[in-house]
């Protein structure tokens, strides 16, 4: 971390999002810019970097992100940890076929930068087995609480039904599918008390990346200096219904 006089006319770097609060703790609101290359000739962000501004003696300080290469670069001011101060969550989309995105949530307490939430350490601790099973179902393992949950894959169509089962509802072959890295984090106060939670989305892939079996959502809450697993469901897509009339 740098800090400097910021120049936002610096050749081709342009500020790509900028939000305003208090994220030191002063009761001054603060200048927060997401700075980054850009180019006419694509929507790809190079350099992204994280500037913010102390509005009380107008000094910038400058932060380098560990992914600094994506996509339509997003700031969100909140309060996760329960301090009354605001943190900062970054996101980023990296433009890959899962749609998948970087996140990262930074405590700048009393001008002290903390990293509290990194999308690369989220998807190793959050793991998940997949696994197709007799009679049209698909069983998901989330490894991290040992939980189970199981997909009926009894209203997806025939045709996908006949690719993998016989008429005994068995398996012609072991399937696996899997879970795809984050790809939502979206601040939710779910209590009402100005204390955020998160709600991350991750998307299950069954045969292919495009076969999409539903999501799994896991709400994260700031407990004992991390951000911990309060509750998981796994949501799954409907079908449309017959109309008996």
């Amino acid at each position: 971390m740098t800090h400097n006089n910021f120049n936002t006319n610096m050749g081709s770097v342009s500020i790509v999002d900028h939000a305003s609060g208090d994220v030191n703790g002063d009761r001054i609101a603060d200048n927060i810019y997401l700075t980054g290359i850009t180019s006419s000739d694509t929507p790809v962000v190079q350099n992204i970097r994280l500037i913010i501004q102390n509005s009380e003696n107008d000094i910038y300080y400058s932060i380098p992100l560990k992914e600094n290469i994506g996509y339509d670069p997003k700031l969100f001011l909140g309060d996760f940890t329960g301090d009354g101060i605001d943190d900062i969550l970054i996101s980023i989309a990296t433009g890959g076929s899962g749609g998948t995105y970087y996140y990262y949530i930074y405590s700048f307490a009393h001008n002290s930068l903390r990293l509290l939430f990194d999308s690369d350490i989220y998807n190793e601790q959050y793991k998940y087995n997949v696994t197709y099973q007799d009679n049209y179902k698909v069983e998901v393992l989330s490894i991290a609480n040992n939980t189970k949950y199981i997909i009926d894959l009894t209203l997806r169509d025939a045709d996908y039904l006949n690719e993998v089962y016989d008429n005994n509802g068995e398996l012609y072959d072991p399937i696996e599918g899997w879970v795809n890295p984050i790809s939502g984090l979206y601040p939710i106060d779910f209590d009402s008390d100005n204390v955020y939670e998160l709600l991350a989305f991750q998307r299950i892939a069954g045969r292919y990346n495009a076969d999409s079996l539903g999501y799994v959502q896991n709400t994260l809450k700031w407990d004992n200096n991390m951000f911990d697993l309060d509750r998981q469901e796994v949501a799954i897509f409907g079908s449309q219904g017959s109309n008996n009339e």
